[in-house]
C-alpha cells in the first residue's frame, strides 16, 4: 500500500470500539515517557493507520495524566503525518444536541497543569496556532459525513478545561458567554503538540450531555437526586454518537487513502518558527528530538 500513515487517537466511547481491531501491537520509546499502551498498526478500510487509545487500556489515564507528548511523539516516529482524534464532550449549546457530532474549528484552553510543548527546554518555538485544526483534514471529514446518518456540525468551539472534576454552574455559564460550543478535556495540548510536531490534526467530538448550565429535563426535578439515570443517559448518548463518529472516521481514511500525501502549511508549521540560533543548540538536544526537527536543524546534524 502507498497510502499515507493516518494516526487515530481514540477516546472515551471511540477506543472501546477499536480496541479489538486486528493488526500489530508495537511498543514505542520516546524522550518523553512511554504513550498511553502499546500502538495498533493496521489497515482500516485501505488506509495504513496507528491507533492510540488516548487513555490507555482499561481508561486507567485521567485526561491531566494523559502522556500526550509521548503519544504524539510516537506517532510521529512511526511516519504519521496527519492525526484525527475524537473525544467525548459536554454541550453548550440547545442545538449541539447528545448524540451529534462537531468538526471543531476552535478551541479555548483552560488547562494548566500539563506540559503543552516538546520544546520546554533551551530552545525557543513559536508556530502559528489562530487555527488550531487542520483545514484540509476538516474538509475530509465534512465531505464524508454526508455518507453518515447523523447530525454532523461543521464547525464548533471546544473549551477544553483542566478537569477531572466538571464545571461548575457559574463555570459552565461563563463558557457559553465566552461563545463556546461545547466542554471537554483532552483537545489540548494534543492539537498544540501535533502542530509542533508539523502534522495535520482534526477533532471529532461527541456531546454525551448538556453539562449543567441546562435546566435538568421535564420530570427529573434535580440532577443530583437522578445521578444513575443521567449517567445511563450520558453513557447511552456516547454509545451512540460513538458508533457514528466510528463510521464517519472509517469514511474518512477512505477517503485520505484514495487523495494520497496531500501537502498542508501544517507540514510545515516549524519552518519560520525555531528562534534559538541553531549554533547554539546542543547536538545531543536535537539527536533527542530528530523526529521532530531534524529536517529543520540538518546543518546542526
Amino acid at each position: 500500500m502507498n497510502s499515507p500513515l493516518i494516526g487515530i487517537i481514540g477516546g472515551t466511547g471511540l477506543a472501546e470500539l477499536l480496541a479489538d481491531q486486528g493488526g500489530e501491537r508495537i511498543e514505542v520509546s520516546t524522550p518523553f515517557g512511554p504513550p498511553s499502551g502499546p500502538l495498533l498498526r493496521t489497515e482500516w478500510n485501505g488506509c495504513r493507520v496507528v491507533f492510540v487509545n488516548r487513555h490507555g487500556p482499561g481508561h486507567r489515564f485521567s485526561p491531566s495524566a494523559v502522556p500526550y507528548r509521548a503519544n504524539v511523539f510516537a506517532l510521529k516516529s512511526l511516519g504519521v503525518t496527519r492525526i484525527l482524534a475524537s473525544g467525548a464532550t459536554g454541550s453548550l449549546r440547545e442545538d449541539f444536541a447528545p448524540g451529534d457530532l462537531v468538526i471543531c474549528d476552535q478551541v479555548i484552553d483552560r488547562t494548566h497543569r500539563r506540559r503543552s510543548s516538546f520544546f520546554d527546554d533551551d530552545l525557543a518555538v513559536h508556530v502559528e496556532l489562530a487555527d488550531p485544526f487542520c483545514s484540509q483534514l476538516r474538509a475530509h471529514l465534512i465531505a464524508a459525513g454526508d455518507g453518515v446518518e447523523a447530525t454532523i456540525h461543521p464547525q464548533g468551539t471546544y473549551v477544553c478545561m483542566e478537569g477531572p472534576q466538571f464545571s461548575t454552574r457559574a463555570e459552565s455559564n461563563m463558557h457559553r458567554a465566552w461563545g463556546a460550543d461545547l466542554v471537554g478535556m483532552t483537545c489540548m495540548p494534543e492539537a498544540k503538540l501535533a502542530r509542533e510536531a508539523e502534522m495535520c490534526y482534526a477533532l471529532v467530538a461527541f456531546p454525551t450531555d448538556y453539562d449543567c448550565w441546562r435546566s435538568p429535563r421535564p420530570g427529573v426535578p434535580d440532577r443530583a437526586t437522578h445521578r444513575q439515570d443521567l449517567l445511563n443517559e450520558i453513557r447511552a448518548n456516547l454509545k451512540r454518537a460513538a458508533g457514528r463518529g466510528t463510521e464517519l472516521l472509517a469514511a474518512t481514511v477512505q477517503r485520505l487513502a484514495q487523495a494520497g500525501d496531500e501537502d498542508c502549511l501544517c507540514r510545515r508549521a516549524l519552518e519560520f518558527a525555531i528562534w534559538t540560533d541553531p549554533a547554539s543548540i546542543d547536538a545531543a538536544r536535537i539527536d533527542r528530538l530528530r523526529p521532530l526537527v531534524g529536517d529543520r536543524l540538518a546543518s546542526r546534524s
